[in-house]
């Protein structure tokens, strides 16, 4: 289901689905094994069906995974090792630029690709590179990009050495997951879940009023910023603990505070807050390469009431626990079906429910 979404936005906008690209860039640093590079990375194309997957329509016009039997990777080679040091990192910087940015061709593929990158000889006198690599999210998500690091490190050690190839099969692939959910995922079970879903947010705000110092615009562009907060090891060894006290995750602590300050700068008494779960609930999951992760709307009831009837904080953090706890036991209803089932006014200026 959450393919399907992502392969109708780039049908719908193609300038949107670039929000859905999914670049890391590692660097390497020493003699580099250019065989035994590619030899990895056609290893994980081999390893995961989902890597040499594409998505055609079928007569009805539904999307369909088409999964090729072999692929290579499709690996660019450049040489900047003849810049200087300051026309190195320009060049680098529109390297990872244009290969994060180009667009995917759903039918045709590769859903993932990537760009070797060679800038000379380091301070400490070896050889530099940068590994840029792209995967669309609609064949993969956060958490399949440490599987993809973990498994490079491993392939890359056992090729050089002249060793084969040391992971153990893979019990299950993508495609068994996304047979299980359209067929195992039965309409009782589903339909339990999307009760939940209709009964915590049926009423709520459509949108967060948030004082905003520009209008919003009729379609979302997609050009954003972000600003990056550290919270230094004091401050986050208080919050462990209180978060430990009061029997809550440091993320439910922190989801806590995050409501209240939404609230109040937006004068709204309920807000609902989308955060992303991995999704990865058997075992046989966690080692798998693939769009798994889904995204829960988490309703916060912030009103205290008044007087007898006020909150205490510890009243507040169970609240937003209950909600939390909740929301994860019923994870397994797809975003999207939940979208479909409360039908709320559909806006290209943002997203819905949360």
């Amino acid at each position: 289901w959450a393919q399907q979404r992502l392969w109708f936005i780039a049908q719908l906008d193609p300038q949107a689905s670039r929000a859905y690209h999914v670049p890391a860039s590692l660097r390497l640093s020493g003699e580099l094994d250019l065989d035994a590079l590619r030899a990895t990375l056609d290893a994980l194309l081999e390893r995961h069906e989902v890597l040499r997957t594409t998505f055609v329509q079928n007569d009805e016009g539904e999307p369909l995974q088409v999964i090729h039997t072999d692929a290579a990777f499709a690996l660019q080679c450049i040489d900047l090792s003849e810049l200087d040091a300051e026309q190195q990192t320009k060049a680098l910087a529109e390297q990872q630029l244009e290969e994060a940015n180009a667009t995917f061709d759903m039918a045709r593929g590769p859903l993932i690709r990537g760009r070797l990158i060679e800038l000379g000889l380091n301070v400490q006198q070896q050889p530099d590179y940068v590994l840029l690599v792209t995967m669309h999210h609609i064949v993969s998500d956060g958490w399949s990009s440490g599987i993809f690091v973990r498994e490079i490190r491993a392939l890359y050690e056992a090729y050089v050495q002249g060793r084969k190839n040391p992971l153990p099969p893979l019990a299950i692939q993508y495609a068994d997951y996304a047979s299980w959910q359209r067929t195992v995922l039965d309409k009782d079970r589903l339909s339990t879940q999307l009760d939940y879903w209709r009964e915590q947010l049926e009423d709520a705000p459509a949108l967060l009023t948030l004082p905003l110092d520009h209008p919003r615009p009729s379609q979302q562009d997609y050009v954003g910023g972000s600003i990056e907060l550290e919270l230094d090891s004091d401050l986050t060894s208080h919050l462990k603990a209180v978060a430990q006290a009061h029997g809550l995750t440091l993320h439910m602590l922190l989801l806590s505070a995050w409501s209240l300050l939404l609230s109040r700068l937006s004068g709204q008494e309920t807000v609902v807050i989308g955060t992303p779960v991995a999704n990865r609930p058997r075992a046989e999951l966690e080692e798998l390469i693939g769009f798994f992760v889904n995204t829960l709307a988490i309703r916060i009831d912030v009103n205290s009431g008044e007087g007898e009837n006020s909150l205490t904080v510890a009243q507040f953090f169970d609240r937003v626990k209950a909600r939390a706890l909740g929301a994860y036991a019923h994870q397994d209803a797809p975003f999207e079906q939940v979208v479909e089932e409360l039908q709320p006014d559909r806006s290209l200026n943002h997203s819905p429910l949360f």
